[in-house]
């Protein structure tokens, strides 16, 4: 039901501890912290000094979240963001670092608020970053490492902007592109300075009406570019001053939209010396019942001429799905992109296209391709980029509940397409990638995993074995008390002849000679995974630090474990995965003495919150003490009142009504008559996704019934719970309502409005027979 991924990790006060933190090395005190411009030792400030006594929810989101180092020049700095937000005070905090690559120390550079993506200019030693101005503008801002307390603003754009990328066009001129939403007319949307309306009616002719959290408009995204020009210095500078050049709408007049939303970002475009490479779907198709997308190329011989040359698209032969990634390579010549065969699949393999030379483009490979269309490597690439010297491509890739990076050599003969990629990386979840510099064949390496959610590295991908860890943001998780020790994975025989593989994470005061309470998550998708990687949303570490063992499943339609395994879910949405599940709850009664299936709690979202609803009706359901349904599927009719309708007609084998039959057979609602087993439904307003009434339903069905239940919501949330106040009530509730039947203390006391106590379970509810 979703197919995007996520970050997390704060220095926390000493004030904003209440009792629950002690310092670990030095007090911290974020005021002085935040106004200091000199550098800082990483050890005392983004990587935690601040030891939890016990992780737990306020300490999950309150602790510093770092975005992706990106490294200068040279390699010898990386820059990076880091937010912070305080239960003390309410707010958030953001500031952008600059790492010594060899030291491991920290320099600030601005703390100053609406400041955002920052990125190398020219020498390596000049920064740029965003700020929101007044009435909705952006500055664009630029500071040198050699002098932080003196900044200049280089140009002002008129509304909101993201995505922003840079590219040296030669000494003193940079090529610089950015996203924005454009008027149907071409010019930059600000909405801050939109006339107000004196109706909120709105009125549509085609689909799609809503999408992910928000109605449709006619204001679109596009890309947007120019030059940045830096002048001769005056007497008193070392280095002239950057200024913007009149900027051009890439996309004015073609009715084309990039990045595609809801979730396209700067992964959808890329800038180089000679033009733009993006992906859009046609303006021809219906954008709610397609999936498929275009690479295109846009040559640009002048950044400053406000006249855009011929677009150019690429069509890949046999290939009619979603397209992403793409990525010129670093001499302007050629280019690489992911696009899928099948249209109205979102979640079939990625095959990787490449343009050799992008002056003609009907010189298009398909690489890894094979007779049978399945193409020789069974994993789906997420991500693409180039090697510095373009010889390589370096490949993100999930692989048995992992995100790796791969390499694989671009392919120079057509007996060379068919190379498989080796492992870069082998265990956690790669971010983001970089060259460790200009011209380096080092890469600098963002990742995380189950226990820490900030890691920076140094890779050499001909021998990975030297591969150097320069910066950790908890002290590889000994900063939440939190250590690798925790975290097993098993795997056990599935509903077919095949194994299903589960992660397992363990209280960090783990004893074999206890038993404990099993909170069993199910992952949402359905053609999504859990991996080694760092959630703030569903984060297993927190409920095991409760007194769980947490396990993971990821059981047919996980992705990650072969295009065929993922392929299996169609047509079977509660039949494969729920065998699957079933036998992983009996291999854990079976083999793991130490987990109490007696006192077993279910959890899951979007798919996973379909499955705690077919679970309740099924034999399954009476062996958990609560379940816990976020954002679940209650009746499948109602998904015709999802945004994206080419999800379910490709899950279901097709629309509502000329397969009825299969949408029927998976239907939760069909088996009302059992549910018995107390279950917690939370749904929110802003989910167009799956709308709120599913949750609604399902709530009401177990108040009617007698089934002890609770109904949480948030009218300003969308298919997640993404602020920080909301996320805290959130797991409030969620784990004093598991923890109450699995026979574990209360996290804490609840706070939101429209709270009653937590129901008790009934002998006479508990045995509703399954018919």
């Amino acid at each position: 039901m979703l197919s995007a991924k996520a970050v997390v990790l704060s220095v926390l006060s000493a004030a904003c501890a209440i009792g629950t933190l002690y310092v670990a090395l030095v007090s911290y005190n974020p005021r002085l912290y935040s106004v200091s411009s000199s550098p800082i030792d990483q050890a005392a400030s983004a990587e935690m000094t601040i030891r939890s006594t016990k992780f737990d929810p306020e300490v999950l989101l309150s602790a510093p979240r770092r975005s992706p180092a990106v490294p200068n020049r040279d390699g010898k700095l990386a820059v990076y963001t880091v937010s912070t937000y305080s239960f003390e005070t309410h707010k958030k905090t953001s500031e952008i670092r600059v790492l010594d690559v060899e030291s491991g120390r920290s320099t600030l550079v601005t703390n100053e608020e609406k400041t955002s993506e920052p990125s190398w200019l020219e020498d390596g030693n000049d920064l740029l970053w965003l700020k929101g101005g007044e009435k909705g503008a952006t500055q664009l801002v630029v500071g040198n490492m050699k002098d932080l307390g003196k900044t200049y603003v280089a140009g002002t754009v008129s509304g909101p902007i993201a995505n922003i990328k840079l590219k040296v066009l030669k000494e003193g001129k940079v090529a610089i592109a950015f996203t924005a939403k454009a008027r149907p007319d071409g010019s930059l949307y600000n909405p801050e300075e939109e006339p107000k309306k004196l109706s909120t009616g709105l009125v549509y002719d085609s689909l799609m009406v809503r999408h992910w959290d928000q109605y449709t408009s006619d204001k679109k995204n596009t890309i947007w570019y120019g030059e940045l020009q830096r002048s001769t210095p005056h007497i008193t500078e070392s280095n002239g001053r950057y200024a913007l050049s009149t900027l051009v709408n890439a996309l004015e007049g073609r009715r084309l939209e990039s990045p595609i939303p809801p979730f396209g970002g700067s992964d959808h475009y890329s800038l180089s010396s000679t033009g733009i490479a993006f992906v859009a779907k046609a303006p021809t198709i219906n954008t709610a019942t397609n999936t498929k997308a275009s690479f295109y190329y846009l040559p640009i011989a002048d950044f400053t001429k406000t006249s855009p040359a011929q677009l150019k698209i690429v069509e890949a032969e046999g290939l009619e799905g979603a397209s992403s990634s793409p990525a010129i390579s670093p001499d302007g010549r050629s280019a690489v992109f992911l696009q899928m065969r099948k249209n109205g699949y979102e979640s079939d393999k990625n095959r990787i296209v490449l343009i050799s030379d992008l002056n003609k483009l009907s010189t298009v490979t398909e690489m890894l391709k094979s007779d049978d269309g399945k193409g020789v490597w069974d994993r789906s690439p997420q991500a693409v980029m180039w090697s510095s010297d373009g010889k390589q491509l370096f490949l993100q890739a999930e692989d048995n509940g992992n995100g790796l990076l791969f390499k694989i050599n671009v392919p120079t003969t057509p007996e060379d397409a068919d190379q498989l990629p080796e492992k870069v990386t082998g265990t956690g979840y790669v971010s983001d990638v970089h060259p460790a510099g200009e011209g380096s064949s080092h890469l600098l390496i963002s990742s995380s995993n189950l226990v820490d959610n900030s890691l920076y590295s140094i890779v050499d991908p001909s021998d990975v074995s030297t591969a150097k860890q320069i910066s950790s943001n908890s002290k590889n998780g000994t900063a939440f008390g939190l250590s690798k020790k925790q975290v097993s994975d098993i795997w056990f025989k599935g509903a077919g002849d095949y194994k299903v593989h589960a992660w397992v994470v363990k209280p960090s005061n783990f004893s074999e000679n206890e038993k404990y309470p099993l909170a069993y998550l199910i992952h949402g998708g359905p053609q999504s995974a859990w991996g080694d990687q760092w959630s703030t949303r569903w984060n297993p570490a927190v409920f095991a630090e409760q007194g769980y063992i947490v396990i993971t499943p990821n059981p047919t339609g996980s992705t990650g474990y072969g295009q065929e395994f993922t392929d299996a879910i169609r047509n079977s949405w509660g039949g494969l995965p729920y065998e699957d599940i079933s036998k992983g709850f009996e291999y854990i009664k079976d083999n793991l003495h130490y987990v109490d299936t007696e006192r077993a709690i279910a959890l899951g979202a979007s798919y996973g919150g379909y499955m705690m609803n077919w679970i309740q009706g099924h034999d399954l359901g009476r062996k958990f003490k609560a379940l816990v349904c976020h954002d679940g599927v209650f009746s499948m009719a109602n998904q015709m009142s999802s945004d994206e309708q080419y999800f379910p007609n490709h899950d279901l084998g097709g629309t509502f009504w000329t397969a009825r039959e299969n949408w029927e057979r998976w239907d939760p609602a069909r088996y009302l008559h059992n549910w018995a087993t107390p279950q917690l439904v939370i749904h929110n307003e802003l989910d167009y996704r799956l709308p709120v009434s599913e949750g609604l339903a399902a709530f009401n069905i177990l108040q009617m019934r007698g089934v002890p239940s609770r109904f949480l919501t948030f009218p300003d949330e969308n298919h997640f719970v993404l602020k920080e106040e909301n996320s805290l009530v959130w797991h409030t509730v969620v784990l004093n309502w598991i923890n109450k039947y699995a026979g574990l203390p209360p996290y804490k006391e609840e706070g939101a409005e429209g709270q009653a106590p937590i129901p008790e379970a009934s002998s006479k509810e508990a045995t509703l027979p399954i018919r």
